[in-house]
């Protein structure tokens, strides 16, 4: 009998190899990543060593959280023929290098990447999460002019149209009929993301806002240089016009003298016909970007750039080039501390109405790729523009201001904070019994996300309830399993956008053991054959789970036919496809003495009327062709 059987297991595990791959592939893609791995690791042992093999054992340690037991796999894969590899896997196995060991994996890492990104036909992946933002009007907006936040060292310094001081000139621009600007300053807090402006304003220096308009500004990193933007004045301190008629802007440079502003100078870069605005530094200091309308431009105002010399002198003006400028207005650049350029336009394809919106581009970085629209919130169907960010890096810190005309402000233009926040949402559901509906406690709820990774796993309470904190705008999936019950897989629509929202995502098991069977859907057989399919197989595995998990018990067996074809003829194939059963239990060790008999019956054991001569639909003939596992002895101990 021990020949017999292990002549049985070694016939079987040979002819099994390419099987228990595609077995492997079913249990994959159900989820089942403890199964698959099992069932890849057989293949593999028995000398499959594809990359299709090697692959899916790394992607299912890589979707468990498991990068220890993932890299060799991939590692052996990526020696291979990398014409066959998914690219994914390039990406996989850079991010299982940097989980173990960034430091000194990080060549290799970029390595993969680089790899990955140059065989996809889409834009290179961004790996930071998306972000979201509280927006705030301000509460020091008035119903005039107020734009242009930027902060340094606790304070915030802003363009606004209102009087600040008895001193100063009534007049109004002619242009809008408003005041004319004045830079002013106020103390600000940051508050967990909040800022808090204090009502305390001040003009930021008579000798810096003269009587007409001044704003935007920029300061550079030791605070003691500042660079704003004015009305072309005379030395009279009156505006100054150009051939044309027209008054322009210019950029000026201030020093900070024992807490003065001081030195105020005309920069080399300004002239009297054109206009040169909007000054902003690079993270470094070393060079002054800013609008102007001069000649030689691309659009009618375009972003140029100008070395800064280490004794304050100035180069030549530089244009920006049709990366960043149009044909129309490109105005307000800022740098963040990371060197990706922000700047306002109404001339890139996807604005919107014509109207200036908020773009972010990482030219400076050596990246000429197109600029990319913030999109909501910072962008409106209104003018957005003057954006500042405090960090400039999609992180949960991040805080700035941008300024718009859009419907609900206060004024004419006003400023807006931003905080950035991990949008947060929960899933909750109950896990119940799918016949009798009673709750099931001590199940595992696995969450996983668009790509099929495992990201988090949960016991159900003894009512049956599950909660779990998931991310916002992605796909996520469940599996729920329980021990004597059947696993069962379910996709959750898209979350939104709405943070704290709650989704509620029931799930129903049925169970795979009752007190004198093992259940499990119905195994088939091709015709006139009795060897196992695939989709057998993966039936058969549910036995062998309970089996596993039921070291006590012992079953036998019953295969039986509809009525068609003769009854010698019926007994024997059913008998042939019982033992078929019988013996791939046995190739995946189970032990034969827990398989008390494998029967096959035949036609003799009909459920319904319809035997021999008896007309009957298809599907009532297919209740007959079934197999039974019968518990003989123990029970599961769900």
């Amino acid at each position: 009998m021990k020949t017999k059987v292990l002549l049985i297991i070694l016939l079987i595990s040979g002819s099994l190899t390419y099987a228990q791959s595609k077995l492997a592939d079913k249990f994959f893609e159900n989820f089942a990543y403890v199964r698959a791995i099992e069932l890849y690791q057989k293949a593999y042992d028995n000398g499959d060593k594809s990359e299709h093999v090697l692959t899916r054992l790394g992607d299912c340690y890589y979707n468990n959280s498991n990068p220890i037991k993932a890299a060799p796999y991939y590692k052996e894969a990526l020696g291979m023929d990398l014409a066959k590899i998914k690219p994914e896997t390039f990406y996989r196995y850079s991010q299982v290098l940097l989980s173990l060991d960034a430091e000194n994996n990080y060549e290799e890492a970029a390595k993969w990447l680089k790899l990955y990104n140059a065989n996809r036909n889409i834009e290179k992946i961004e790996l930071s999460k998306p972000q979201y933002y509280t927006i705030t009007n301000l509460d020091i907006n008035t119903p005039g002019s107020d734009f242009g936040g930027y902060e340094h060292n606790g304070k915030l310094y802003f363009a606004s149209g209102r009087k600040i001081s008895s001193t100063g000139s009534d007049a109004l621009y002619d242009w809008n009929e408003e005041p004319f600007l004045d830079i002013l300053q106020a103390d600000v807090t940051n508050n967990n993301g909040v800022k808090k402006i204090e009502n305390d304003i001040f003009i930021l220096a008579d000798n810096v806002n003269t009587d007409y308009h001044e704003a935007s500004v920029a300061i550079t990193n030791d605070g003691k240089t500042i660079y704003f933007t004015r009305d072309n004045v005379n030395k009279r301190n009156r505006l100054d016009y150009g051939k044309d008629g027209t008054t322009h802007l210019k950029i000026y440079r201030a020093s900070l003298d024992n807490g003065n502003w001081a030195d105020i100078e005309d920069l080399s870069i300004n002239g009297d016909e054109f206009s040169t605005g909007h000054p902003a530094l690079s993270s470094d200091n070393k060079t002054l970007y800013f609008v102007s309308d001069r000649k030689n431009g691309l659009g009618k105002t375009d972003i140029w750039k100008v070395v800064i010399n280490d004794d304050g002198s100035l180069g030549e003006p530089e244009n920006l080039g049709p990366n960043v400028n149009t044909r129309h207005r490109e105005m307000f650049p800022f740098v963040s501390k990371n060197d990706t350029l922000y700047f306002s336009s109404d001339g890139k394809i996807n604005n919107r109405h014509g109207l200036l919106d908020i773009y972010k581009s990482g030219i400076l970085k050596g990246d000429n790729s197109k600029p990319v629209n913030l999109g909501t919130p910072f962008n409106s169907e209104a003018d957005d523009f003057a954006f500042y960010i405090e960090n400039g890096e999609q992180r949960i810190d991040d805080t700035g201001y941008f300024s718009s005309n859009r419907p609900g402000g206060k004024g004419n233009d006003d400023i807006y904070s931003f905080a950035a926040y991990e949008c947060k949402q929960t899933l909750t559901g109950i896990l119940r019994d799918c016949d009798t509906q009673i709750p099931l406690g001590g199940a595992n709820v696995e969450i996983l996300d668009e790509n099929k990774v495992i990201k988090q796993t949960i016991i159900t309470a003894e009512d049956g309830s599950y909660s779990v904190e998931i991310d916002c705008n992605k796909l996520y999936s469940i599996r729920g399993s329980k021990k004597d019950y059947n696993d069962n897989n379910k996709t959750m629509t898209e979350t939104n956008t709405v943070h704290d929202f709650t989704h509620n995502l029931d799930l129903c098991l049925k169970s795979a053991c009752t007190d004198i069977e093992i259940v499990i859907n119905d195994i088939y057989f091709n015709f006139d054959k009795d060897d196992i399919r695939e989709d057998a197989a993966y039936e058969l595995e549910k036995i062998v789970t309970v089996m596993r998990d039921n070291p006590l018990l012992v079953i036998k067996i019953e295969s039986h036919t509809d009525s068609r074809g003769t009854k010698e003829y019926n007994r024997d194939l059913s008998d042939r496809r019982a033992k078929s059963s019988r013996d791939y239990l046995i190739s995946r060790n189970i032990a034969p003495e827990r398989i008390e008999s494998a029967i096959g019956y035949g036609e003799d054991r009909l459920v319904n009327e319809c035997a021999d001569g008896v007309r009957c639909s298809k599907q009532k003939h297919q209740d007959n062709r079934r197999s039974k596992f019968l518990i003989v002895k123990g029970k599961c101990q769900n």
